[in-house]
């Protein structure tokens, strides 16, 4: 097996040949085999070890062996202890969550503390399965079950390829000891009888079942990599930036069959699992939206308009521009400069009468109720009027800024000036104000 993964590691991970890492160790069987290989073949690396005080003396015992492993093999260890029920009653998840969460947030500090480096975790083949098995019994597309990624981020699981009966062969030629976790044995963790009630059946059913399974898997990544290139295309073509937040034509989203398969694969990185929702919004009213962990999904007439949740938020604050100076702590950048003439108003620049101007200006959001007088029509309207026949879309209108003086507008920031506030033929005292 030394040589095979000596191999692996020439092929697939190259930049562990000569950089240090860190391997994520429990004691357990998997792991140790992990650092026994890596240290057989020459790999410069640290240990880190997690104790999670769940099994009293047990888990001190599993902490004092990897110590002693360590020392045995000359290499430096880092090991952390978690109060992991009290993070069960606090956070009101279960214990396997809770451990994970808290390991991995150790090991992305260590990381962080050793620049440059990976972490490798024990992952084998059987994991793999046992992870296939678990997404297909909860329902997932093809992303689902393409197994655990032998590469994410820092992250590396060199030992995918291989089974837990290959570690266990290697473990007995070498002569090797590891410490057993009892409650890998308790069926009551779906995990565990996934591995002791299943996959045993399921080897009995095909004697090369495990062999197949892996050649069935690495179809499925190939798939789903010819997949994922095709809708990256797709997006570049179908999702229009504009500024920061992306437009998407419902017409050509129809065009896609099948429709809900497209939309998951559009749509699911940004936080959107409910593909009958998607599809509902695409023959929704305009102004209906979806809103995920992350992103906002807003139906504007003919198209879609994606944002992040941050971006979409209001801001209801007011701000005070006094004669002297813009303030600095502005959502949006103002700049105000006195001019000899004017010059046509333009959506970013306005010119307008300083006499006609009483300061403390405001800059504010608009609210249901707001009018103005349109430059150029001389007449009165209300503001969401103004905003349905310009056209202008939901999220827009969340984002839309006004500049006010003694309650009027006097301009829709970066839409239309006010025609009380136009500068007359004879004006002597002209102010410019600049949008950016």
């Amino acid at each position: 097996m030394l040589k095979a993964f000596k191999k692996h590691i020439e092929d697939s991970f190259p930049e562990l040949l000569d950089t240090h890492f860190i391997i994520a160790c429990s004691g357990g069987l998997d792991s140790s085999v992990l650092v026994e290989l890596c240290h057989q073949a020459n790999l410069k690396f640290s240990i880190a070890h997690c104790n999670f005080r769940l099994r009293g003396k047990a888990s001190d015992g599993d902490e004092a062996f990897v110590r002693d492993y360590a020392k045995k093999i000359e290499k430096e260890v880092f090991v952390t202890h978690f109060d992991t029920l009290g993070y069960v009653n606090q956070h009101k998840v279960s214990v396997q969550m809770a451990a994970r969460e808290l390991r991995y947030a150790w090991f992305e500090q260590l990381l962080k503390e050793n620049e440059g480096t990976y972490l490798l975790t024990a992952h084998h083949a059987n994991d793999n399965l046992e992870t296939f098995i678990i997404n297909l019994s909860r329902g997932t597309g093809i992303d689902g079950l393409t197994g655990i990624p032998a590469n994410i981020n820092d992250i590396r699981r060199p030992l995918l390829p291989f089974t837990r009966q290959e570690l266990e062969s290697f473990a007995e030629v070498e002569k090797m000891e590891w410490r057993e976790d009892a409650s890998n044995a308790d069926a009551k963790y779906l995990r565990n009888k996934i591995r002791l009630e299943i996959i045993p059946k399921l080897n009995e059913l095909h004697p090369i079942f495990s062999d197949n399974f892996k050649n069935t898997l690495n179809y499925l990544q190939q798939t789903e990599t010819i997949a994922s290139a095709y809708i990256k295309k797709l997006k570049e073509e179908l999702f229009v930036d504009k500024g920061g937040r992306f437009e998407i034509e419902i017409a050509k989203l129809k065009e896609l069959h099948p429709v809900s398969t497209y939309l998951h694969g559009l749509f699911s990185a940004y936080g959107f699992k409910e593909m009958d929702n998607l599809e509902a919004l695409l023959d929704g009213l305009s102004g209906k939206q979806l809103a995920s962990s992350s992103h906002v999904l807003v139906k504007n007439r003919d198209v879609l308009i994606l944002t992040s949740s941050k971006e979409s938020k209001s801001d209801a604050q007011e701000y005070l521009i006094t004669e002297e100076e813009v303030p600095l702590n502005l959502p949006l950048n103002l700049k105000f400069s006195v001019v000899p003439e004017r010059y046509n108003n333009t959506d970013n620049v306005i010119f307008v009468q300083k006499s006609a101007l009483k300061y403390p200006l405001t800059v504010r959001k608009w609210k249901t109720g707001d009018y103005f007088y349109p430059i150029g029509l001389n007449r009165k309207k209300k503001l969401s009027k103004f905003f349905k026949d310009e056209k202008v879309d939901v999220l827009s209108k969340e984002k839309a800024w006004l500049l006010c003086s003694e309650g009027q507008i006097v301009w829709v920031i970066g839409m239309r000036a006010d025609h009380r506030f136009r500068v007359e033929d004879t004006a002597q005292d002209i102010i410019k104000i600049e949008f950016t």
